[in-house]
């Protein structure tokens, strides 16, 4: 069990840790920053809201992580049974973790001047270092004050996309009234927000630079456990600018689950060293090509426990592209309650093998609509096999509101292929 941290302060704040029960946290939304205001991000969309009212803010360095909502099922489980609310969770013992973004004093940015590789392929990690560099910027978040200038108040890691575009974590930019992105050769760009998703803990800045190096973009789909994968991003908000560490992919579709219950779904997992101020930077493939946004890390008591986590690229893909297109993000939404369902093997033991619905709910809603039925048990979604609930969840978030997508199912002893127009996700769950 790991000890969740905000990393959102000064570094020169020590983090205190609880007396009682090393392992414990509070509230992962503690602390939060200011309201964006509307006024300094102009013609800027409305940034998604988190449900959980701000906590006051403490001088220290707080403890709690960023919440996340999947929203396309509608659905909040434990094992075997989802209860309405978008979010799938189990009995099983989950990794907390904390953002990974750090408050740093304004400090004059000079081009990068050291490396740190870790791992078993030095020559790999010198040929993506020289590919990838170019497009990881270091976005800087605070305030303005009377003469137009920034005081930085905090900072973490962006990737640098098509279109002038710059993909970040939402928790990286959350209340701040300004945001600037500096570049591996100490260029400092004013940024407008386009949009941000805190379900999702995606943002979008765009920056009006020339010679701006959008990363390449790679899949999830070949991704292999042990594989090498590269972090690079600019952790502790130091100057020189990002740093590069080398690990392997450890895990692939983690549930991590967060301090108020809340989870983020289909997670890449790593032990490329990741730490605060990393957060929103690339995690890329042997290629150099972006994999995921590194987005969080796991703290025990004694500290970091090499254990990061990152947004997959499909998903970053999907939600980027929504923003850029709309400024926001709408999630779909399914409408049933649903659990794992649980058959017996040739060889006596348990085995997952579809999701079950055990309730259809709204009863105007995507699944009412397109006729499943309580007892149905979902085994595919277009050719993605899906075995438990939480398969389910991470399929559908893939998916924009309207999207018609094939659901094969199981009704008795028939296997069913039925087209469901995907709902949007009510406000009130």
């Amino acid at each position: 069990m790991e000890h969740p941290t905000h990393g959102n302060e000064p570094e020169s704040t020590p983090s205190p840790e609880p007396e009682d029960n090393p392992v414990s946290g509070v509230s992962p939304w503690a602390d939060p920053l200011p309201t964006l205001d509307p006024a300094t991000f102009a013609d800027v969309p409305e940034v998604a809201e988190h449900s959980h009212s701000p906590q006051k803010r403490s001088s220290h360095l707080p403890t709690g992580i960023v919440a996340f909502l999947s929203g396309v099922v509608g659905a909040m489980a434990t094992v075997g049974i989802l209860a309405i609310g978008g979010f799938f969770s189990t009995d099983e013992p989950v990794e907390q973790v904390a953002p990974t973004t750090t408050a740093v004093a304004a400090a004059p940015v000079v081009p990068p001047r050291e490396i740190v590789t870790t791992g078993p392929d030095i020559g790999v990690a010198e040929g993506v270092w020289v590919k990838v560099f170019p497009s990881v910027v270091t976005v800087e978040v605070g305030t303005l004050n009377e003469d137009d200038e920034i005081t930085v108040t905090a900072s973490g890691s962006g990737v640098v996309l098509e279109g002038g575009y710059v993909a970040t974590n939402h928790h990286v930019i959350e209340g701040s009234e300004v945001a600037q992105i500096v570049l591996q050769d100490g260029r400092i760009y004013r940024a407008t927000l386009v949009g941000s998703d805190s379900y999702t803990d995606l943002a979008v800045l765009a920056v009006e630079a020339e010679a701006l190096v959008p990363v390449e973009i790679g899949t999830t789909s070949d991704l292999a456990i042990g594989q090498v994968t590269i972090a690079i991003g600019n952790p502790l908000g130091q100057v020189g600018g990002a740093s590069l560490t080398v690990g392997v992919l450890s895990a692939l579709s983690r549930q991590v689950r967060f301090d108020d219950d809340s989870s983020l779904f289909g997670m890449l997992q790593t032990d490329a060293p990741i730490t605060s101020g990393s957060s929103g930077g690339a995690l890329v493939d042997e290629e150099g090509r972006l994999i995921g946004i590194t987005t969080a890390i796991g703290l025990g008591a004694g500290g970091a426990e090499g254990i990061g986590y990152a947004i997959p690229i499909d998903l970053v893909r999907r939600v980027t592209a929504e923003i850029i297109d709309t400024g926001t993000v709408r999630h779909a939404f399914l409408g049933i309650l649903g659990g794992d369902f649980v058959d017996l093997a040739e060889d006596g033991a348990l085995a997952p093998s579809g999701a079950l619905v055990i309730e259809i709910t709204p009863a105007d809603g995507a699944a009412a609509e397109a006729g499943l039925l309580e007892g149905d048990v979902i085994v595919a979604i277009e050719v993605v096999e899906i075995q438990t609930m939480q398969d389910l969840v991470i399929e559908l978030r893939l998916y924009r509101v309207d999207d018609t997508i094939d659901i094969q199912l199981m009704r008795e002893d028939e296997r069913l292929t039925v087209p469901v127009t995907l709902d949007e996700r009510p406000d009130d769950i």
